[in-house]
């Protein structure tokens, strides 16, 4: 009978998980409606902001011999610092989420240490904060409740830092790296080169632009507009992260329901074998006693 109460008591506590994973599912559920609204507006502005940068860029490049002369647009071939900055989940239980971040950057810093560039890690996430020191890593930057509370002074922030360093010659190159939200099934990680400034498509933007700048204005304009485009670039960074996050808890929690559901069955099942077991012993007790007594 120990055995049955022990099996019972297990039933119990399984249940009770289930019923903690389920309820994290529909609070994720309900977090990822409202993150994935705020993410999907972000992303047009962003975009717009891209293209913006890209028109401009282009019409300095097609006016001045030289191009565009913004200390951001200089990609330096061999860079001696490079600023990694990386967005993680403050909290876990989110399955693989920030796995898929944590090996981008370790890839990137074995890249450019063989290069014998020195990384500094600017960690935006409890999560890839604790994973680097357990390594034994040195983090340049430690942000901690930014991920999961995004805001764009938050953004401006901890990116603002960064291009600051890199205006006082302090890096030579600042790369973002972070997983964002894809569907409701799917995260994408992105890496995103921030400086030098990718204007890869700046020509074909020329084309159908209809800006008109008057020339004194046009490299303060630039300069203005590539810091916002690095602020709001963070900031989407910080969204669309939190929105991936509240994805990848959702897909978690919901298998660990499952898998609890599965573990109340094969328990139940094995109680009710038990329970058989007992009784069958026990009626073998009585009719060998009364066996006995004739």
């Amino acid at each position: 009978m120990a055995n049955l109460k022990e099996i019972k008591r297990n039933i119990k506590s399984v249940k009770n998980t289930q019923k903690t994973t389920r309820a994290m599912k529909l609070v994720s559920t309900a977090k990822l409606k409202r993150a994935e609204i705020v993410a999907k507006k972000s992303k047009a502005y962003a975009t717009h902001l891209t293209k913006m940068l890209n028109e401009l860029a282009a019409k300095i490049n097609s006016a001045k011999e030289g191009g565009a002369s913004s200390k951001f647009f200089n990609d330096v071939a061999n860079p001696k610092v490079v600023d990694i900055v990386f967005v993680t989940a403050d909290k876990g239980l989110c399955g693989g989420f920030n796995v898929q971040t944590i090996k981008r950057v370790s890839s990137l810093i074995d890249e450019y240490q063989n290069k014998g560039a020195v990384v500094r890690l600017r960690a935006v996430g409890k999560k890839g904060i604790e994973f680097f020191k357990f390594k034994g890593l040195e983090l340049y930057k430690e942000y901690v409740n930014y991920s999961s509370a995004p805001t764009y002074e938050k953004a401006q922030e901890v990116i603002g830092e960064a291009v600051e360093e890199f205006l006082d010659g302090k890096s030579d190159k600042i790369i973002l790296v972070y997983n964002g939200y894809l569907n409701m099934l799917t995260q994408d990680l992105k890496q995103l080169n921030l400086i030098p400034v990718d204007v890869a498509g700046a020509e074909a933007a020329e084309s159908s632009s209809a800006m008109e700048i008057e020339a004194d204005d046009e490299e303060k304009m630039l300069d203005e507009l590539v810091k916002k485009y690095f602020e709001y670039n963070m900031y989407y960074a910080l969204i669309d992260s939190l929105a991936a996050e509240h994805s990848a808890r959702m897909q978690a929690m919901d298998a660990a329901t499952n898998n609890a559901k599965e573990r109340v069955n094969q328990l139940t099942i094995a109680y009710n074998k038990a329970r058989q077991e007992a009784i069958t012993t026990e009626l073998i007790e009585i009719i060998s006693g009364m066996e006995a007594l004739k």
